[in-house]
């Protein structure tokens, strides 16, 4: 009797180990990446604005490009960079332009591959929860690219608020 005891306690104790050896995650489906890429593309156009926008999930893993006929060869290239440095440092590129700039403990993140830090990459995070990020290139500053950002960031929040 104790040896089945003791049998059945460390089934339990590996199968617990076991649960705790993995993890879940969320992504945003392939239509909610593009639902924000094109939100942000209007909301560009509509302010005068020939851009790229690049979405990202979690991962920094491209989902959606769009670049609008006239924006520079130099867009698609740098929206996907903001994207995958707002994923991937879990900061606003606007904040993170700020954290490393030159002099301060951060400033060696810039030399890191892929990392843009300049307004225009903007996390999407839905009930604590981050789902990728968007990136906006060929608005005339970084701030303008962060506005069509957010807007795509804004059309989806809700919907990925309420698959939680």
């Amino acid at each position: 009797m104790k040896k089945i005891i003791a049998i059945t306690l460390l089934i339990m104790g590996m199968s617990a180990h076991a649960e705790d050896a993995s993890y879940t995650i969320k992504l945003m489906t392939p239509e909610t990446a593009l639902k924000a890429a094109q939100a942000a593309l209007k909301k560009c156009r509509e302010d005068g604005f020939q851009v790229a926008v690049a979405v990202v999930d979690r991962t920094g893993q491209a989902q959606v490009m769009l670049r609008d006929r006239l924006a520079g060869m130099h867009t698609p290239g740098a929206a996907l960079d903001k994207a995958w440095s707002a994923a991937s440092f879990k900061s606003n590129t606007t904040q993170l332009a700020e954290a490393t700039q030159a002099g301060k403990p951060s400033s060696g993140i810039r030399q890191i591959d892929r990392v843009l830090a300049i307004g225009g990459g903007i996390m999407i995070e839905a009930g604590g929860t981050l789902y990728g990020a968007v990136g906006v290139s060929g608005a005339p500053n970084g701030d303008a690219d962060d506005m069509c950002a957010r807007a795509g960031v804004k059309l989806v929040a809700e919907d990925l608020e309420l698959s939680m």
